[in-house]
Parts: C-alpha cells; structure tokens; sequence
C-alpha cells in the first residue's frame, strides 16, 4: 500500500493553508475566524457523525476495546510523563508541553477511516468504529487536562464546554442508544464532515510557524518519538495480552501508527496556547506516518 499517497492530501492541505496566509491577502485576520468555526461546529458534526454512523457490536469486541483503551491509557501517561523524565525533562517547558502532549496520543480519524476500509473492508470499517468510540472522548478529556490545569482553567468547566468532548460523548451515547442519522440528512452531515478536515487542516498550515519548532526540540523529538515508534511498540504487547484476532490485530497497529490529530492545533490555539508550534508538530506527524504505518503493519506485524 502507498502510504505517502495516502497521507499526500493532508500534508498539501497543510502546506497550501500555510502558504496562502504567509504569501496572500488572506492572512491571520481570515484565519481566526475559521478557527473558530472549525472548533465550534465543523469538527463537532464530524466527530458525532462518526460515532453515530455505525452501529457497534460491543459484545465480539471487548478484547479490542480494551486493548485500544490499555494502548491510550499507555500513550497519555507517557506523554505526560515527559518532564519528569531524568536529564531529558530538565529542559522541557511546562506549558509548551501542555499544549503538545496531546500530539504523543491522538490519531486522525479520516486517515483511520480510509486505511481500515482498505486494510480490512467492512469488518475493518466496524473495527476502527469500535476503537474511534471508545478512544476518542478518552484522548479529548487527556488532551484538555494539562492545557486546563496550566491554563488556570477549571477542568470540569472546560470538559463541560468543550465542544469535541460533547460532541464525541453525545454521539456515543447516541449509538448506544440505537441513533442512526437519517438518510436525507447523511450527505449534508457528510459534507460537514468533509469540510471541517479540509479547512482544519489548512488552519493548522496557516498557523505553523516552522521556525517555532526550533524552540522545543527536545519536546518535539520525544511526543513524536511515541506517538510513532513507542505507540505501535506497545500496541504489539496490548495485542498479545489481550489475544486479538488477526484482523483485530492489523487495526490496532494501524490505529498505533496514525499520524496525530489535525484539530491538536485547533484545540491548543483556542485553549490559549502557542497553536504555531503544535501546528508544526502536525505537520511533522503527517510526514512521519509515510514512515510509522510500513513499519507497524510490515516489520511489527509480522515480525
């Protein structure tokens, strides 16, 4: 599989959102808004779409459930175990962590969407659904957490109104519940969904400031370090300990290798944090996956 044609449109969006705020009219004063857009409607219909769009065998499942939930719980308590780290956690700043720690752990889910159905069909389809509704409000509540906290922002407050974490929350409860979209309104739900990757994407271009990254590169070479090699690491234990099926296994990896999620900067630059250095990170993320994907799913899969 051409994993660099794959992940080909994300990083042009990237780059093309980039390039139109540093060389066009369409500089920072367009872009704020369409943050603001971006966070507080397009990401959040997505996000419920997704939940809501497949109904979830949660019984034949629960091995990979819970392997997707132990992977997460691993990935956050590694990202957030940065500054402690001997020598290494010396040099690494508080609050520029906070807002990147997330990057170590989220996934993008349209990647997810697009490598599963290739990989597995609509068995793999209904798998990453699985892992996608019970890792996404798990990876938003750790996301906001260390912002929150260093933000001096009430935590409970902020999950509260959090847009991503309602939206993923309802439409979870939503699937549980026996919720299916209406057709006459799928497509348009659909579009929404489609509109909020593109225009995520380029809002993360149009915030990167590639020279921010030059300021952290101890913190970026670590929360890239597992997001891409220590995640899909652990992923092959989790996968042994909890005896997954062949198939469960190649999405777990999957699921492991993913390049972070475009809405990190999104989520870090509305918070009130510095969203040019995680937008940098994303970036990075995107172009990695070439990378991390061919060595989970060959070397780690069948190694």
């Amino acid at each position: 599989m051409n994993f660099a044609q794959l992940l080909f449109p994300d990083f042009s969006l990237i780059v093309c959102g980039y390039l139109l705020c540093r060389y066009t009219a369409l500089d920072r004063k367009v872009w704020e808004p369409i943050e603001i857009l971006v966070y507080y409607f397009l990401f959040p219909v997505m996000l419920f779409y997704a939940m809501v769009k497949s109904p979830l065998d949660w019984a034949s499942t629960s091995s990979l459930m819970g392997a997707g939930l132990s992977l997460g719980v691993a990935g956050i308590a590694l990202s957030y175990s940065l500054p402690h780290w001997p020598v290494l956690g010396r040099h690494i700043d508080r609050r520029l962590h906070a807002a990147s720690a997330q990057i170590g752990f989220r996934f993008n889910s349209f990647i997810a969407l697009a490598l599963a159905d290739k990989l597995a069909g609509p068995e793999g389809l209904v798998l990453i659904a699985v892992l996608i509704g019970v890792c996404v409000p798990l990876f938003n509540v750790g996301a906001v957490w260390p912002m929150a906290r260093h933000g001096q922002i009430g935590f409970l407050r902020e999950l509260r109104r959090n847009p991503l974490i309602i939206a993923t929350a309802s439409g979870l409860v939503a699937n549980l519940l026996g919720f299916s979209m209406p057709e006459w309104l799928a497509p348009t739900v659909n579009r929404i969904g489609q509109a909020s990757l593109a225009m995520g994407l380029m809002a993360a271009g149009a915030g990167m400031q590639l020279g921010s990254l030059a300021q952290a590169k101890t913190l970026g070479g670590l929360v890239l370090g597992i997001k891409h090699l220590g995640m899909p690491i652990i992923a092959v234990g989790v996968a042994m300990l909890f005896r997954l099926s062949p198939t469960q296994t190649t999405v777990l990896l999957m699921f492991s290798a993913l390049p972070t999620a475009s809405s990190c900067y999104v989520l870090a630059a509305r918070m009130g944090h510095n969203g040019a250095y995680v937008a940098g990170l994303v970036t990075l993320s995107t172009a990695l996956g070439v990378l991390s994907l061919p060595w989970a799913l060959g070397v780690l899969a069948h190694g």
